[in-house]
This record gives structure tokens, sequence and C-alpha cells, in this order.
């Protein structure tokens, strides 16, 4: 049972949707991050519910989390570095929530993805005990950080990690690999695929994502623990742009772009780098498994594709010819 949730990272992709799932579920939430304005801008998006308050602070500083989550029942720990700085920011940021969590005893979500993982290397799709061994820059970082989460130092905090694929939805952005793709077909422009058009991979709808980490959230069982958090199947590139081409009315190309295109384009944005960098994915992708979700929790909220990738785009249309 949920009262009160905090969720840093509010005004990202995932930190969006998780909101919205407490409010629906009437869990008083604070929306904690840097910009003011931003915070505003989802509020007004939301509807600005009594339930929700919006909390100004830096993560880095254990001060500022500690004062925000005051009185409440779990941390959703969405907020993120981008890749140039993760060596770096990952773990100083991720101490400094611990150490506000552990001094309030209180529980900690914190949202991750796949890459601890590595490289595919035996059966799919895949449960949280299949072996770590990353062999990227980012896989490496990331797993330093689960060692330092789940570390005896923050022994009064109880903690999770939730583990998504890619991901896809309205407020998706350009952390996620089709957050561009199906913006550029929403706006009727030229898009970008990054990675093979052909291969099926696996997506999470982030609202049905959002269902299943606040379920998790609110159960004393499920702290201590990696979770996976699974998609509706499997689903190439092709099909993707098919769907969304048909939602948008649009006909305008979509460009499969792979290694070269995106070092070119790491020159001007660094975030392509890590693209590059994690395209093994994209021509060998890992399958969760959610067979530890299920019999916890119950059955998986998978949304089809059909139905997610159109609702992106009719969210994705609407908000764009309303800031025309």
């Amino acid at each position: 049972m949920l009262n009160k949730a905090v969720v840093l990272g509010a005004t990202g992709g995932t930190g969006m949707v998780i909101i919205a799932e407490l409010l629906k579920r009437g869990v008083e939430t604070v929306a904690f991050g840097r910009s003011l304005p931003k915070l505003e801008q989802l509020a007004a998006k939301l509807g600005n519910p009594t339930g929700l308050r919006l909390k100004t602070g830096d993560v880095f500083k254990a001060g500022d989390v500690l004062e925000a989550a005051q009185g409440g029942d779990v941390i959703f720990h969405c907020a993120s570095v981008p890749y140039h700085e993760m060596s770096t920011k990952l773990l100083p940021m991720g101490e400094a929530v611990l150490e506000a969590a552990s001094k309030l005893g209180t529980r900690v979500v914190a949202v991750d993805g796949i890459y601890p993982y590595g490289k595919r290397r035996n059966e799919q799709p895949i449960n949280e005990d299949y072996p770590k061994n990353p062999h990227t820059q980012k896989g490496k970082v990331k797993l330093e950080f689960e060692r330092m989460f789940f570390s005896p130092r923050w022994n009064r905090a109880k903690r999770m990690i939730v583990r998504l694929p890619d991901y896809y939805g309205p407020t998706a952005n350009e952390a996620s690999y089709l957050g561009s793709t199906l913006e550029g077909i929403a706006a009727g422009k030229p898009a970008m695929f990054i990675g093979n058009m052909s291969v099926p991979r696996e997506y999470v709808y982030l609202p049905d994502a959002a269902v299943m980490m606040v379920e998790l959230a609110g159960r004393e069982e499920a702290y201590g623990q990696n979770w996976n958090i699974p998609g509706a199947g499997i689903i190439s590139g092709k099909e993707i742009v098919r769907i969304a081409r048909a939602a948008s009315g649009s006909s305008k190309p979509v460009i499969p772009v792979g290694a070269a295109a995106l070092s070119l384009l790491g020159l001007f944005v660094p975030v392509m780098k890590e693209i590059v960098e994690m395209l093994y994915l994209t021509k060998e992708p890992l399958i969760l498994s959610g067979s530890k979700y299920e019999r916890t929790v119950g059955p998986i909220p998978a949304t089809p594709f059909e139905q997610g990738i159109t609702e992106t785009i009719r969210v994705l249309k609407a908000r764009q010819d309303k800031s025309l």
C-alpha cells in the first residue's frame, strides 16, 4: 500500500508515466526536478491535480532528496545522467539518493535498463537470474551501480531495481530509440530509425511499465531484488513504421541508421556515441521474461503494438498541433 511517493527525474519519460499512474491510484505524489518551469509544465499536462506537489532540488545532494522525501513511503529514482558523464556521475547520484533513503528508512525503486546483461549468450527470454557480463562502458557502469545500490551500506533502506527494455509512448523522448522516430512520423517529417529495421525487438509501452513498477513498489516482498518489466512481445522496425504512418497519415521516408552515421552524428550530439556502443542490441536483442512478475503480481499489462503506437502518434500529433 502506498500513501505518498517521491519521483526523482519527474519530467523524464519514465518519471512522467509513474507520476500519472500514482495519481490515478490516489497516491500523494511529489515531483522532484531541477527546473520549476518544467515541473509546472508537467503539472499542467496532468491537469494540475490536487494530489501533486512540485519540489525543486539537486538529486546529487542528499539533503535536497531528504527534504523532498519526508513522510514518503517510496522514492522512485528515475533521474539519469548523459552518457558522456555516466562514468563520473551515475554512482555519486545514486549514493546521494540512498543516503537520504537510508536516513529516512524508506523504500527506493531504481528504474534501469538491460545493459548490464551484455551480449545474448543462450536462452531467450531471460529471467532476473541471467548472468551479467557487460562488454560496453555503459553496461559496466550500470553493473557498478547495481552493486553499490544493494550494498549493506544502505541497510535502513529497502531497495529494488526494475529493468526495462527499449520503450515507447507519448512521454518517451530522445533517451529512447523510438522517441525521435515516432515524433518525426507524427510531424509528417522524414525520420531516422536506429538499427536494423528487419530484426524484431522487444519494446514496452511506458504506461504499461508504470503499472508494473507501481504494483511492485507497493509490495514488501518485492524489495531486495531485480525485476524485469517486459513488453508486449517483439516487433520489427518495418512494422512499427507501418503502424505509425497509418496513424499519422504520413508517407515521408524513415531511414535506418547504423554505426557509421551515428558515429558522425556523435561528433555533434554526444548521446549518439552511446547508441553506437549499444547497437549490438539492435542486431541480437535480448527479450525479458515476465514469469517472476506473473507469479508475484499477476498478468502482465501488455497493450498491443497497434494500439500503443497509434495512441502515441495521436498524442504527439495533438501536442505538435497545439504548439503551432
